[in-house]
């Protein structure tokens, strides 16, 4: 059996989707609309493709599917963005990616959509609190933080070929 793996993908005007791999090879999906409610879906384990399950959930499920997965209370010092208003997303750069070998400043994306750029991840590695001088490589893994329009706003910016 391998490791878990996890990918997104920016669905523009609709929100972003998280494929996760299972370790026993078994696939689910989360798609976080732009309103903050999710659908979660399972798939058939003979047909990876074939839809088994398909649950929509408010953003006050989900949230509460999120503390039922991890508890508050197992990581005390963790901000809760979402009692914020603001949300935390991953979002991948493609290799085909516009923004692949330009610098992080290039974007602009504070300016326009308010988010901040956190980290980046870069195979094994994590940057933390990248500047504007910072080189974008296609597969790297931004970690922003905003609202959800903003946050919806960043994914289609570094959605672009």
């Amino acid at each position: 059996m391998g490791a878990a793996r996890m990918s997104s993908t920016p669905l523009p005007g609709i929100g972003v989707r998280y494929d996760l791999t299972t370790r026993e090879r078994r696939r689910l999906s989360v798609v976080a609309h732009r309103d903050g409610a999710r659908t979660v879906n399972a798939y058939q384990e003979d047909d990876p493709d074939a839809c088994a399950l398909s649950v929509r959930l408010t953003s006050a499920e989900a949230a509460t599917l999120v503390d039922a997965l991890m508890p508050a209370h197992h990581s005390p010092n963790l901000l809760s963005t979402t009692e914020l208003g603001l949300v935390a997303e991953r979002i991948t750069l493609s290799a085909g990616s516009h923004w692949n070998g330009r610098l992080l400043g290039e974007t602009r994306m504070r300016t326009e959509t308010g988010v901040s750029i956190v980290a980046v991840l870069r195979r094994a590695e994590a940057i933390p609190s990248p500047g504007p001088d910072f080189r974008l490589s296609g597969g790297d893994t931004l970690i922003v933080i905003g609202t959800r329009e903003g946050v919806e706003a960043a994914a289609v910016i570094l959605g672009r070929e």
